[in-house]
């Protein structure tokens, strides 16, 4: 009976029958940010303030990862009041009717040694798949026993897509606020103890 049991377990662990380890976001420390083209001169960055999230990682299994993260369109800021506030409003991001910006996966795969996940990604109650590349660093535990590990990606979206469309047109033809805008994410994990 007692081989049977090594056995058995032996046969899991080499089919790498292994739990992911569930991490909650520590906003802290962490960053969700853009960057987009202003007037064809230069970039402009800004990042939301407020957001929560959790994901699921093993890393002798990477392409099992999970997440999901709610974003609160609300907190929005570039550093200027006046750009922020019109950020909000209708013209872009609509925050009154749509509060929230949400990401859920839906799968993942290994290329050229970066996690590319795919999910979807809901702005104004428009939801389209994204992919984002994403690299991770080493897990260690810090000085008060926390398990933390994270990771880090950009993508590029067109904001059009989410019917987020205001801009104008310049002379020279160019926009004031190109439609290509960079999605910037740095992302610092706590395990969750059970």
């Amino acid at each position: 009976m007692k081989k049977l049991m090594i056995a058995v377990l032996a046969a899991g662990l080499s089919t790498g029958v292994i739990q992911a380890a569930n991490y909650s976001i520590d906003v802290s420390h962490s960053h969700i940010g853009f960057a987009v083209r202003h007037m064809v001169v230069t970039t402009v960055r800004g990042n939301f303030n407020e957001f929560e999230g959790q994901f699921t990682y093993d890393p002798e299994n990477p392409t099992a990862f999970t997440a999901s993260a709610v974003i609160k369109t609300e907190s929005i800021d570039t550093r200027n009041k006046k750009r922020d506030d019109h950020l909000r409003n209708e013209d872009f991001f609509d925050a009154p009717n749509h509060p929230e910006i949400r990401f859920e996966t839906i799968s993942s795969e290994m290329v050229d040694g970066k996690l590319h996940v795919r999910g979807n990604l809901t702005m104004r109650g428009v939801t389209r798949e994204i992919t984002l590349p994403l690299t991770f660093s080493e897990t260690i535990t810090d000085p008060w026993g926390n398990v933390r590990i994270g990771f880090e990606g950009s993508t590029t979206i067109n904001r059009q897509d989410w019917g987020i469309s205001w801009s104008k047109q310049l002379d020279t033809g160019g926009l004031v606020v190109a439609n290509n805008v960079t999605i910037e994410v740095n992302i610092e994990g706590i395990l969750n103890k059970e």
